[in-house]
């Protein structure tokens, strides 16, 4: 299945906030045959669809989260920091790859055996009291090794698919939204619009927002559609469920999106028989950025265990989100 091929393709693909320009050499390999692209001077990449004054928005964020390599002890081992939202309980006892200029070095964050844990401690071990090894005796070896401070590692990543239905790999949030973007793009690059078109595909969401931020001081849309992780499923939100459709992310922490855009949304699902789910999660999205000039309203897929190694979607509800995409673009 080539939607699940691309999934692979990009979630493979390494890239946290401000280290985005591998994943983005992947995504203008995938356009580049389809439709012209541009780079802006923070690093989002747009393509522009149609003619006319006025605009309608889409974006994905292609960054991930990661940990930057902030020094080398005497011993050989990578000090690191976190970017982005990260539980320290994932950071013990994991592998990593870190990346350097030249390419990729095998890593593990360590842990202590319980045979030696004398004191007994239970708890979470903080990321400041955690170093990355990667086999390294000396500053000299982690030299020798083309790793130096700036670089960044990543989980190192597994990609299953699970009961033919489920994929489940770090960094869905936001690939998907990504694959998302691009198979709209496929699909409506031969058509004529009455108005311009974007799609981008937006920088350092994961740290703030910036890349969206960047968009809104070039960019005047009429709407403005965040396509991003629905994190799910617990008592925060509710009825939203795995397999049931795309889902409407009518509320979160950095918005309360717009409710006439959402009834047009559904109205839109359903004049076309797509699947649709609405609900409310935590976390921010890219769309916020432009709740002071636009009609915004984020557009997901429900994923469980969001922001971990294991992070999983259904790809129906994939597939659906992509249709409504398309849909939108033709009836809103």
């Amino acid at each position: 299945m080539k939607m699940i091929e691309l999934l692979k393709k990009l979630t493979q693909t390494p890239g946290i906030s401000g280290y985005e320009e591998k994943i983005r050499e992947v995504i203008i390999e995938e356009l580049k045959d389809f439709a012209d692209y541009k780079v802006d001077t923070i690093g989002n990449l747009i393509v522009e669809l149609g003619e006319g004054e006025e605009e309608i928005l889409f974006m994905a964020h292609m960054d991930e989260i990661g940990l930057l390599i902030t020094g080398v002890t005497q011993d050989g081992k990578l000090r690191f920091r976190k970017i982005g939202g990260i539980d320290d309980r994932l950071l013990y006892g994991r592998h990593v790859d870190v990346i350097t200029e030249d390419g990729k070095v095998d890593g593990v964050i360590g842990a202590i055996p319980p045979h030696l844990n004398v004191r007994g401690d239970k708890g979470t071990k903080p990321w400041y009291d955690l170093v990355i090894d990667v086999g390294a005796e000396s500053r000299e070896e982690v030299e020798a090794l083309g790793i130096k401070p700036l670089d960044y590692a990543v989980f190192k990543k597994h990609f299953a698919v699970l009961n033919g239905k489920y994929v489940s790999t770090r960094s869905l949030d936001d690939r998907f939204g990504v694959v998302a973007l691009i198979e709209a793009i496929k699909a409506l690059v031969d058509h004529e619009f009455e108005r311009k078109v974007i799609f981008a595909f937006t920088v350092q969401e994961e740290i703030g927002l910036k890349g969206a931020k960047f968009l809104a001081n070039t960019y005047s849309p009429k709407y403005v559609f965040a396509i991003d992780s629905f994190a799910c499923c617990n008592e925060l939100t509710g009825d939203v469920a795995l397999g049931k459709g795309a889902v409407i992310r009518a509320v979160d922490n950095s918005a309360i999106y717009s409710r006439s855009l959402t009834r047009n949304v559904l109205k839109i699902a359903q004049n076309n028989s797509i699947p649709i789910q609405i609900g409310v999660t935590g976390g921010g999205t890219d769309a916020s950025a432009f709740q002071h000039k636009a009609e915004v309203l984020a557009l997901s897929v429900p994923i469980k265990y969001l922001h971990s190694e294991v992070e999983m979607l259904h790809l129906k509800d994939l597939e659906a989100l992509i249709k409504l995409i398309e849909a939108i673009t033709f009836e809103l």
